[in-house]
């Protein structure tokens, strides 16, 4: 699970010098693509300065692709990729995959369920296969089900139900939008127990033989490989694996500006009162994203954040505040300003400090040296996710689902360095309405947190 308000807490600013303009050293990354007859596409890109290599596949499936009843399919694959496959036996393959030195996981979001392995590039085929064999034949068992299942149930008991906080975050992001008109958001990514208790294994396999097709997947191999026999091992393990009828399209209607939402949680693992802010942003294509992003940065994300500085250090009325955004969408999505209440703070207090600083962004916008430092602080991320060979697959497969062109990724940066104060107001404006708001009021009840 993604710990968004630990990490809100925990980011910190640049120094506000004037930043460099991106360069062949500081962020670019060169690739090539090809794609399979049966729809598989593969992104490539060669990088000799370690000899490992990062094969990432991504499923154009999330929760976003789930229906109502049957919500926490998705992330129970996540699960059950790892449970054999024709020619790999049960929990075989981290065992390979940790002989031949490498590491592996996968991970679910609304959008895509990836899977991944780091290896040194002389198993560079021993990757390649793996993930053949079971998109090709995953095992699909009454067993492996039930077992994977009760796995599931468990982890949300453990990361969501028994986590202060957690329980209200995870669940309070579903409500910016309407079951009826967007359940591809409108329901948590680690799924509804009744949910995946009323599951069946046709189900299950229904989804698999759904969405787990070449030519609903993408496959990037970044690091030291030869192009040549790269392209050689891919067709040979993935050519003959049949494509599947293209998945339904998925639709997602919303509006901004609904009007104000308040919502109470009791949490029995709390000590201190928290409110959250939840605010209905556009699709992560959309052109307002840049100034939704650096604002976050100037609002809540650092030491100097104006919620850090205002409330947390100045008004010492909450433990932590921060702000941001807490996924990446091909629809909509949310962005969130949090506090802590201190001791002795009351909570509507604290909502009023919060929305008093979103406020002032509304009315004022930010000043130059703010946003100075919010790009220094971006670009200084930007980069940082593209020094491994891992995390360089992950930005190609980003800009191949959530943006127009892959040749994005060597440009994007430019659009966040060309962000205005008038850009910020105007996004804070538009979309830090209160009638856009979902306000999440968590209370702990007698005993939290004992």
């Amino acid at each position: 699970m993604r710990v968004f308000l630990l990490a809100a807490l925990g980011c910190c600013a640049a120094a506000a010098a004037a930043p460099p303009p991106l360069t062949a050293q500081s962020g670019r990354i060169t690739f090539d693509t090809f794609s399979l007859a049966n729809g598989l596409r593969v992104i490539t890109s060669e990088d000799h300065s370690t000899p490992v290599v990062a094969v990432d596949v991504w499923y154009n499936t999330g929760s976003r692709n789930e229906r109502p009843g049957r919500s926490g399919f998705a992330h129970l694959f996540e699960h059950m990729m790892f449970q054999g496959s024709a020619h790999v036996k049960k929990a075989e393959h981290f065992q390979l995959v940790e002989r031949a030195g490498g590491n592996e996981n996968g991970s679910t979001q609304e959008d895509r369920t990836n899977y991944f392995e780091v290896l040194p590039s002389n198993r560079l085929n021993l990757a390649l296969w793996l993930e053949a064999d079971r998109m090709r034949s995953l095992a699909i068992t009454q067993e492996n089900f039930e077992n994977q299942r009760e796995t599931v149930k468990e982890e949300r008991r453990l990361r969501v139900d028994n986590q202060p906080y957690a329980r209200a975050f995870v669940d309070g992001l579903t409500l910016p939008f309407d079951s009826t008109s967007c359940f591809a958001y409108a329901h948590s990514v680690i799924g509804d127990m009744a949910d995946l208790n009323a599951a069946t294994l046709p189900d299950v396999q229904a989804f698999f033989d759904t969405y787990y097709a070449p030519n609903n997947a993408t496959l990037a191999v970044v690091g030291d490989f030869n192009p040549a026999e790269l392209r050689r091992l891919i067709t040979q393990y993935y050519a003959s694996i049949p494509s599947h009828p293209a998945p339904a399209a998925v639709t997602c209607d919303y509006r901004l500006n609904p009007g104000l939402v308040r919502r109470e949680f009791p949490d029995e693992h709390a000590n201190l009162p928290a409110v959250i802010r939840l605010y209905r942003v556009p699709p992560h294509g959309d052109a307002d994203t840049p100034a939704i992003e650096l604002m976050n940065i100037i609002l809540g994300q650092g030491e100097s954040s104006r919620l850090n500085v205002a409330i947390v250090r100045r008004a010492k009325a909450a433990l932590g505040a921060g702000a941001g955004s807490p996924g990446t969408h091909r629809g909509p999505g949310t962005m969130f300003v949090f506090g802590i209440a201190n001791q002795g703070i009351e909570i509507n207090y604290l909502d009023s400090l919060l929305a008093a600083q979103v406020d002032t962004i509304r009315a004022g916008g930010v000043t130059a040296d703010e946003l100075t430092k919010a790009k220094n602080t971006f670009r200084a991320r930007f980069i940082e996710n593209r020094e491994t060979v891992l995390n360089k697959a992950e930005e190609l497969h980003h800009y191949a689902m959530f943006h127009s062109s892959l040749a994005d990724m060597n440009s994007d940066l430019d659009r966040y360095m060309a962000v205005t104060n008038d850009d910020i107001r105007r996004v804070a404006a538009k979309y830090l309405d209160p009638a856009n708001a979902v306000i999440l009021v968590i209370k702990p009840t007698a005993g939290g947190g004992q």
